[in-house]
């Protein structure tokens, strides 16, 4: 799978822009705050429909424009697939073959895409927020369902935390509807638990054998989900809703005390050991870099062996954090098998085949040139 072309319209700093890229490896150099990293941001937010910078959909439209265009065709196995996104302040229309997508859950997943950038490497020592949402995201590439049931259980969560705020301030005194409220919470919360599970399954899988390689054969590594309602892995879905429902009954004085859901897969979080120890908390900052890069890396791996094709892999000023030995080993990874967009300040230091062959850009003030 490869992005042949891309079309910017009143996106960040771009007023337009029209460029058509190599399937191999393309590198984009350009100061800092001069447009470099917004492009593979577009084609983050192209596949994904949301950016990794922001949450705020109104910082991707350039300044006094009334919205973003951002167009791309993508070659993959069978087909030539035009897709194209337009983001305004009234929200987003998505079109895959210029016919438009009514639910976002049916738009991604239709170009895949793996982003690595200088904040993921606090991937691992970052907060519980930040690993649920790299689990969603990549979830969601593959399992259009998933995408389903996690909005579902988020708008439930939103009823649920409105009422237990009632509940509360003594303005509902009602118990029923929040009984009613949590079964069908229960229910959202088992399928994306399961799903999370055997996700980390697979993503272990292929982590642990590229770890062991980064690491030079020395370490071990252990990715774990932890559900914060205690479900393990090993248990039937009405095994899972039996715990799920004696937690919420258990905590749900505290609940109503605090007005808000205390359990459930918003809560839950990833845990990293290496040779048996929580580098969370006792690792050294190389071994968390190691292991964020053998995520990443596994995340490539799981999605060619889930949908039949590499992803495209996005590196964000992400090599001059690495040092020469991982970068070898991600340069040499990706090699000759993934359409890789690489952003960086300059290319000195980084002498390796892959960047030595690769197409390369030119980025000042919001305009791109080819220059290799």
């Amino acid at each position: 799978m490869h992005i042949e072309q891309l079309v910017l319209e009143h996106y960040r700093n771009y007023e337009a822009l029209q460029a058509e890229f190599d399937n191999t490896v393309n590198v984009i150099i350009g100061e800092n705050a001069q447009g470099k990293t917004n492009i593979i941001e577009s084609i983050y937010v192209l596949a994904m429909a949301k950016s990794h910078r922001t949450s705020n959909d109104k910082d991707l439209i350039r300044w006094e424009a009334e919205y973003a265009k951002i167009k791309g065709r993508v070659q993959k196995k069978h087909q030539s697939l035009p897709m194209e996104l337009v983001i305004s302040k009234k929200g987003k229309k998505a079109r895959i073959n210029h016919l438009e997508q009514t639910r976002l859950s049916q738009y991604i997943g239709n170009m895949n895409v793996v982003m690595f950038a200088p904040e993921d490497l606090t991937l691992v020592k970052g907060s519980p927020q930040v690993r649920r949402r790299f689990i969603d995201m990549e979830i969601g590439q593959v399992s259009p369902v998933y995408l389903h049931d996690l909005s579902r259980y988020h708008k439930v969560l939103q009823q649920r935390n409105h009422y237990l705020k009632q509940l509360q301030t003594k303005r509902a005194s009602d118990y029923t509807m929040l009984d009613v409220l949590t079964e069908q919470l229960i229910e959202l919360a088992v399928k994306v638990t399961a799903k999370r599970f055997e996700f980390i399954r697979l993503l272990q899988h292929w982590a642990g054998p590229l770890h062991k390689g980064i690491s030079r054969g020395i370490e071990t590594l252990e990715i774990l989900y932890e559900p914060a309602a205690g479900m393990k892995e090993d248990q039937t879905q009405e095994q899972m809703r039996t715990t799920l429902a004696e937690a919420f009954l258990k905590g749900r004085t505290r609940e109503v005390d605090r007005g808000v859901t205390l359990t459930g897969p918003h809560r839950d979080d990833l845990l990293f050991y290496v040779n048996g120890k929580n580098i969370q908390t006792f690792g050294s900052q190389g071994q968390q870099r190691t292991t964020a890069l053998a995520v990443k890396l596994a995340e490539i791996e799981l999605i060619q062996s889930e949908i039949g094709e590499y992803p495209i892999l996005l590196l964000d000023d992400v090599l001059s954090e690495l040092d020469d030995y991982r970068q070898s080993h991600l340069l040499n990874t990706i090699h000759g098998k993934v359409q890789t967009f690489v952003t960086t300040t300059n290319t000195d230091g980084i002498e390796h085949d892959t960047l030595n062959a690769a197409s390369a850009y030119s980025v000042t003030s919001g305009a791109m040139t080819q220059i290799k």
